[in-house]
């Protein structure tokens, strides 16, 4: 945060742990805001996450269909995972794309930082682009279940107009692939074994 934020940075005096579950850390904190008041914040604290936008050689992006519970709707979305205690960002993409499509990318590059629900969270979602995809067979998790597909990009930039696709992540990476694929935005690459 620069120098120029100080004014509008609130500053925690304290906090209370109001839900510690298996995947989810509730918290509410006491913060004084700018003007010297005080208000409460409740949020969600999260490990952080990865997804990943997966190119085929052809052109098309490998996607996923998933049901998601709190929706109540089956949900295309680029594949995405938790961080595990410890991990970097770019071995849980690794490890990700292998379990939930089967693929596994020569080439990866950084895109972007993603805060899906900055109200209440403060998870943050690494986009990562990937490349040189080779098949190996997905590796589900005990209790995953979804079907992978492919679309051109055409496809999924209609799937985001037309509503089908609803996923923030997805919905953001879907401007990142219009721009890389025209070539205004820019990609690091890097080989991996």
């Amino acid at each position: 945060m620069s120098h120029e934020d100080g004014h509008l940075r609130e500053h925690t005096q304290s906090r209370e742990e109001l839900l510690k579950g298996h995947f989810l850390h509730v918290v509410r904190e006491t913060v004084r805001l700018p003007d010297g008041g005080a208000a409460t914040r409740e949020f969600v604290l999260h490990p952080g996450a990865v997804a990943i936008v997966p190119l085929l050689d052809d052109g098309r992006i490998v996607l996923e269909r998933q049901y998601r519970h709190p929706t109540g709707k089956v949900m295309i979305e680029i594949p995405a995972g938790k961080l595990d205690p410890g991990e970097e960002p770019l071995v849980c993409a690794r490890r990700e794309l292998l379990e939930e499509t089967g693929y596994v990318a020569r080439e990866w590059a950084f895109a972007f930082d993603l805060y899906p629900t900055v109200a209440y969270s403060d998870e943050a979602i690494g986009i990562w682009f990937a490349r040189g995809l080779e098949h190996r067979g997905a590796r589900l998790d005990e209790g995953e279940f979804l079907d992978v597909i492919a679309a051109t990009p055409a496809e999924l930039l209609d799937w985001c107009r037309d509503g089908r696709v609803q996923d923030s992540k997805t919905l953001a990476a879907a401007l990142w692939i219009q721009n890389v694929l025209a070539g205004t935005w820019k990609l690091d690459w890097q080989a991996l074994p």
